[in-house]
């Protein structure tokens, strides 16, 4: 990749980052103005999720930054997993405000809550729902641009908050015009559980990175597919690849006729190696010549 795509998709990251905090932050004042006035525990939810949404965009701040860090002497492989990093730490948060609200919905459903202020609620909500869906929209982007952990599992939850602003609007809308009070906690058992299954998503995505679990079989297919189109190519074998944050790491052996000389290996290495950089931005490729027919141990993967 390019110095001038690397700063674009830094620039890109680092200003999702600053537009989740300051979404976050706004959110959570007048949410909380809105509870304070109503009692809503549906909107309580919000208000909570809000508030872990602060936290865990805080950690993608630092870890973004901190991921986009070049490599040095003491971290040769650059500083991806920061980002799975931090998406474990979001799962922990998301997981956690989950609980938290299971416990305040089953209070409500044992002792239901007239809500007041129904209407000022509904606003509020509208106005986070609107701000919610501008930011996902803008977050999405940088995703498809970057393709960034962090900012995909930042993105995952604030979808879920779309949904539970939708939510809570219903459950104030039911609870006081419908004289329907069970529907507040209720929502808030379905919001809990929703954000609950968020937090997997994220958890399972980074832990993946974590354990350097190898690319999806079509990405691998197309890797042996670019490496066997140089007509010197015989075959390839030892095919590794594994993801660090926006990092690729993809390392292989190519099989070519043992006559070549090692500066035409060298040749045809290279134009695989810039092939796949071409397919693959962002990877760090290894290559390893061998001559056919050669025999080699080899791992049965």
């Amino acid at each position: 990749m390019n110095n001038v795509t690397s700063r674009r998709d830094a620039l890109l990251m680092r200003g999702a980052t600053i537009a989740s905090v300051s979404v976050a932050v706004a959110l959570i004042l007048i949410k909380l103005a809105a509870y304070i006035l109503s009692g809503s525990v549906s909107l309580l939810s919000s208000l909570i999720d809000s508030l872990i949404d602060s936290l865990a965009s805080m950690v993608n701040f630092f870890a973004v930054r901190q991921a986009l860090e070049p490599a040095d002497m003491e971290h040769r492989f650059g500083h991806g997993k920061a980002e799975p990093l931090a998406g474990m730490v979001q799962a922990a948060f998301i997981t956690g405000s989950s609980l938290f609200l299971f416990f305040e919905a089953g209070f409500r459903l044992l002792n239901p809550h007239y809500i007041e202020y129904a209407n000022v609620s509904i606003v509020v909500m509208g106005i986070s729902l609107v701000v919610t869906i501008i930011l996902v929209i803008f977050q999405q982007y940088v995703v498809k641009e970057t393709n960034s952990v962090a900012i995909r599992a930042d993105s995952i939850h604030y979808v879920s908050d779309i949904l539970q602003n939708l939510c809570v609007i219903l459950a104030l809308v039911l609870s006081t015009k419908f004289n329907l009070p069970i529907a507040d906690p209720l929502f808030a058992l379905f919001i809990g559980t929703y954000i609950l299954y968020s937090a997997w998503q994220i958890a399972r995505q980074s832990y993946d990175q974590l354990m350097d679990r190898e690319m999806p079989d079509e990405d691998r297919d197309r890797i042996r597919k670019i490496a066997l189109s140089h007509p010197s190519v015989r075959n390839m074998h030892e095919l590794r690849t594994r993801l660090s944050g926006r990092n690729i790491f993809i390392q292989l052996h190519l099989e070519m006729d043992g006559g070549l000389s090692l500066y035409e290996a060298h040749t045809v290495a290279d134009y695989v190696e810039e092939s796949l950089r071409n397919a693959f931005p962002n990877a760090d490729v290894i290559i390893h010549e061998d001559p056919t027919g050669i025999f080699e141990r080899r791992q049965a993967l």
